[in-house]
């Protein structure tokens, strides 16, 4: 396998219907067309999701179930995503092969087969957008809290492996936000010191100083309370190959 493409991809609720998109969010999902007509050219066998809205206690979680189907009402913003259908392909042997890697280097990845389970917003919104007619298997995973950076970084290179060493086209998708303080109202944005490391850390990875990017990714995340603490771009970091091009 290949990995074809890798995506730091937007959750925001309110782009989750498309005919409700707010004015000021339409570029956000344009940019997201963009990647979904590229995923269309690369014609991936799988995706693979890390979604910081999954969020694990102790262990790391992989979602085998062979077919993904249900409704999501959000538990954190019920009004705005209530009952939203979806129905998307799974890769339970991709699935099972990750898990198995990520045991053999030691770290605590647990498998989930189970069609009761309902997926959280942070995979069902990007994936709305990115791939619409829900006809590409998903594998996706959740970001554990207790793990470090390190550990998730360790999990990303496993995974890694294992695509490579696989005969399918992946595109891997890390969905969560950068500098990410939570308070109300919109007109509150980030602050001069957040986008600046926001802007700091994306020039890094757009000049392909992945290394760099990682050893940035401690105190960029603390400092600009990045979602998840940045476990999602620490794995992120991990799968991507160093010789990459960036967009």
């Amino acid at each position: 396998m290949s990995i074809e493409l890798s995506v730091v991809a937007p959750h925001v609720p309110s782009i989750c219907h498309k005919d409700h998109i707010p004015d000021f969010q339409q570029d956000l999902v344009a940019g997201l067309k963009v990647v979904s007509e590229e995923i269309v050219e690369v014609n991936p066998d799988v995706i693979v999701l890390i979604s910081c809205h999954w969020p694990s206690t102790f262990n790391h979680y992989v979602d085998c179930t062979p077919v993904h189907k249900g409704y999501l009402t959000a538990m954190e913003i019920p009004e705005v995503i209530k009952d939203v259908p979806y129905h998307y392909p799974g890769d339970e042997e991709l699935g099972q092969l990750l898990v198995q890697a990520g045991q053999a280097a030691g770290i605590p990845v647990i498998e989930l087969n189970d069609h009761h389970y309902v997926w959280d917003y942070g995979t069902l919104v990007p994936l709305r957008h990115l791939v619409p007619n829900e006809d590409i298997p998903v594998v996706n995973m959740c970001v554990t809290l207790t793990a470090s950076l390190e550990e998730t970084y360790k999990w990303g290179q496993a995974i890694a492996e294992v695509l490579r060493a696989s005969d399918k086209r992946c595109v891997f998708v890390a969905s969560g936000a950068f500098s990410h303080s939570l308070v109300r109202g919109r007109h509150n944005k980030p602050t001069h010191s957040e986008h600046a490391m926001d802007k700091k850390f994306l020039e890094l990875l757009m000049n392909k100083e992945y290394q760099a990017a990682y050893e940035m990714l401690p105190q960029y995340a603390s400092a600009a309370k990045v979602e998840s603490g940045g476990r999602h771009l620490a794995m992120l970091l991990g799968i991507i190959d160093q010789e990459c091009n960036a967009a």
